[in-house]
């Protein structure tokens, strides 16, 4: 079935005989969308989710969020209770829905589980396409020293990290970070990406000012018409906050054991892109 998280009248006939609910829909960064635009999906929408499920006898909804709420991890590794700290209006839409959400099942009776994804990548994705393109071709430069931490899940751990957080009875009204069982540092992670691509790492790392300043002028050039700048701040961010996060929630209550290491993910996610002509 079709249906639009913004608009309510969709969303019981899609859930009409179905026990639990998984909300993995979201509204990614987009350049030149009004904030509405996103709260309409990734905050109230959540909370008409929850709405619509108690009306159609649905027992729980697992509502998919990210690592993102906690912004950048000044002391990693980052756990469930460390503060918010959303740094654009994608996470700060997400702050506001998992709210939402907990505020409608509180009404309505529906439990309510959240999941908070730190990097998703695997066969599939298209998002980290350009970083493993990039170091494959030997074309990808780091900004700064390269030490911050970038902490990935690979896609089959979090699907199955999602379906406890459904089916474990003590996972209602509780939160839980998915990630992989091994945290990186970029350095590292671009390490692995090229011996498993059959490269040599181009090594070349370059000053992160200019580029955040470069990224801060496009903005506010391309944003007032649309346009998906050519460089952004966000995009330099990636260089500069830590992401590292303990799973041990996850492990205890939901027992979550990702089994995907960093290096089979990276040997698995190559070849995808290497079948459909990427690298």
């Amino acid at each position: 079935m079709r249906g639009d998280l913004a608009d309510a009248a969709t969303l019981a006939p899609a859930m009409a005989g179905v026990e639990v609910v998984y909300n993995i829909a979201a509204l990614y960064r987009q350049a030149g969308l009004p904030r509405e635009v996103y709260r309409s999906v990734n905050a109230t929408g959540v909370a008409a989710l929850v709405e619509a499920a108690s009306k159609t006898g649905v027992r729980r909804v697992v509502h998919c969020s990210t690592v993102g709420v906690h912004g950048d991890v000044e002391n990693p590794p980052a756990d469930e209770d460390a503060p918010f700290r959303p740094g654009d209006v994608y996470q700060e839409t997400k702050v506001e829905g998992e709210r939402l959400g907990q505020e409608a099942a509180a009404r309505t009776g529906v439990e309510f589980s959240i999941v908070r994804p730190s990097g998703i990548y695997g066969p599939g994705d298209r998002r980290l396409l350009k970083l493993f393109r990039g170091v494959a071709r030997r074309r990808f430069v780091i900004l700064g020293d390269g030490g911050i931490f970038y902490h990935l899940t690979h896609v089959d751990d979090l699907v199955e990290g999602i379906r406890l957080a459904g089916e474990v009875p003590s996972a209602a009204g509780r939160a839980y970070i998915l990630a992989g069982p091994e945290v990186s540092t970029l350095n590292e992670l671009v390490a692995v990406i090229a011996e498993e691509a059959g490269v040599k790492p181009l090594g070349v790392h370059l000053p992160v000012w200019p580029f955040w300043i470069a990224g801060a002028a496009c903005e506010a050039v391309c944003a007032p018409f649309g346009i998906e700048p050519p460089l952004y701040r966000r995009r330099v961010d990636f260089f500069t906050k830590s992401r590292a996060f303990a799973i041990d929630r996850a492990r205890r209550e939901l027992g979550y054991a990702p089994r995907v290491g960093l290096r089979d993910g990276v040997r698995r996610t190559l070849a995808w892109y290497r079948d459909r002509g990427w690298l």
